[in-house]
């Protein structure tokens, strides 16, 4: 063992080794100073534990080399997904459309007026850029945008039911991703929970009998992921409007999802919209923006201007507000939807979940083609892709999806690691990419990938 560890080569002498100089020249010094080090101090940590009984130097350059393909990489990048997933929140939600890239470069790369009024040529509120838009695109009367949409509960409910109670159906205290629960959520804004109905049925008497001199508001939730089935009922919006109005307390949905499209048009099952929520009467509402708006991770807040001028003083909103990189790719994203026919045509979440699956197949025929012509066997399979997000649960779209030749379970793994990581997903033991959620773009990328193993 001691002949071992005199053949390990000293730290410097290896770094000016030639066999490394691409290495050298591809990584700063830090870099390539840790990488070396750290394969070193591997090897003798090997020896020591009896794991190498012998090597040669080319056997350390060899894994110097093989892990800096890896070392100096962003932890955060772009993968792609062919899981068939839409919306998918593990990786990253909605894709932002072009414009939105385009404004975000434009602002980002450049002073800008985040907060100053060219007009006036005084200090302005960031949230003016999109306020405007926002009512125009929705029907509300004012908005204030937040860094997500648990954001905008928490600093309503702060602002609006703080030491007081809210009125909840026990049918709506969901759990959304990562444990975050409805009840946690309204402790933290300093509001009272008070639950009212049964899991699979509340009614208007509920809520009326829970109001008394305590009950600052009535918030509806909606369950977007997850459904009650069969002996179900619940109240409309409207109503809890009504009951709203008639007691002099504020009503507010959390409508998360930011559906803006009557999908029902394109033949997906239909989604309450946020127009819809505004008209029934609701005082306040909040929708995200990264879901099915298909915009930047954002809250967005809808009430009448007098109450958003209240939030706007909450000493939560600094801790809340948003920066230039939403606001920018909000407004272009906002913008699209004033021709609905250019917002379905140009934010990829609507274009993917209205898409005609005769494109998807030739997608799917095109990938197949291109991966045979390099030897790579594949078949073209029917599937349902999910809109997912959290924002409808059980909702899929007809889809194709390439299903391959091999262990499923080391294909996957194969695809998912390395220096480009590619999503799929194993089905009826198969790895299977989905086209639903592929580009052409991504499709040089995957061969490359597939002819690699």
């Amino acid at each position: 063992m001691s002949n071992l560890f005199r053949k390990l080569p000293k730290l410097d002498i290896l770094m000016k080794d030639t066999k490394l100089e691409e290495c050298r020249e591809k990584l700063n010094y830090n870099t390539f100073y840790s990488l070396v080090k750290e394969t070193i101090d591997s090897f003798r940590e090997n020896i020591k534990n009896g794991k190498i009984i012998d090597f040669e130097i080319d056997d350390i350059i060899d894994e110097i080399v093989k892990k800096s393909k890896f070392a100096g990489v962003n932890r955060l990048k772009k993968v792609i997904n062919g899981s068939g997933v839409i919306i998918h929140t593990n990786l990253g939600r909605s894709v932002l459309n072009r414009k939105a890239l385009e404004m975000l470069v434009e602002v980002a790369g450049n002073y800008n007026n985040l907060e100053y009024d060219l007009e006036t040529g005084k200090r302005g509120h960031r949230n003016s850029h999109v306020e405007e838009l926002i009512c125009k695109v929705t029907g509300a009367k004012g908005a204030l945008v937040v860094n997500n949409n648990a954001a905008a509960v928490i600093i309503c409910l702060n602002e609006f039911a703080k030491g007081k109670n809210s009125i909840v159906s026990r049918g709506e205290l969901v759990e959304i991703g990562g444990s975050f629960r409805i009840p946690d959520i309204m402790e933290l804004s300093g509001s009272k929970l008070k639950e009212v109905g049964t899991t699979n049925k509340t009614k208007t008497s509920d809520y009326e009998k829970a109001i008394d001199e305590e009950t600052a508001l009535i918030l509806k939730v909606h369950r977007s992921n997850f459904k009650i089935m069969g002996f179900t009922d619940e109240v409309e919006n409207s109503e809890i409007a009504r009951i709203g109005k008639e007691n002099d307390i504020l009503t507010m949905e959390d409508l998360g999802s930011g559906v803006l499209v009557d999908f029902s048009k394109y033949g997906v099952v239909k989604e309450p919209t946020v127009q819809e929520s505004i008209a029934s009467g609701i005082d306040i509402v909040t929708i995200s923006g990264d879901k099915l708006l298909g915009g930047p991770q954002c809250g967005i807040i809808l009430a009448e201007p007098h109450l958003i001028d209240r939030l706007k003083k909450n000493q939560y909103l600094r801790a809340f507000r948003v920066d230039k990189f939403v606001l920018s790719t909000l407004e272009s994203t906002l913008k699209l939807y004033l021709d609905e026919r250019e917002a379905v045509r140009e934010i990829p979440t609507l274009r993917m979940i209205t898409e005609n699956v005769g494109e998807v197949l030739k997608r799917a025929e095109k990938l197949h083609s291109l991966l045979k012509e390099k030897g790579i066997e594949s078949q073209i399979i029917e599937t349902r892709a999910k809109i997912g997000g959290g924002s409808m649960p059980e909702e899929t779209v007809p889809s194709y999806a390439l299903a391959f030749e091999g262990d499923p379970v080391q294909l996957e793994r194969y695809f998912r690691t390395g220096d480009v990581n590619i999503v799929g997903r194993v089905q009826d033991n198969n790895f299977i990419l989905d086209l639903k959620t592929i580009r052409d773009e991504d499709m040089a990328t995957i061969v490359e990938k597939a002819v690699d193993k």
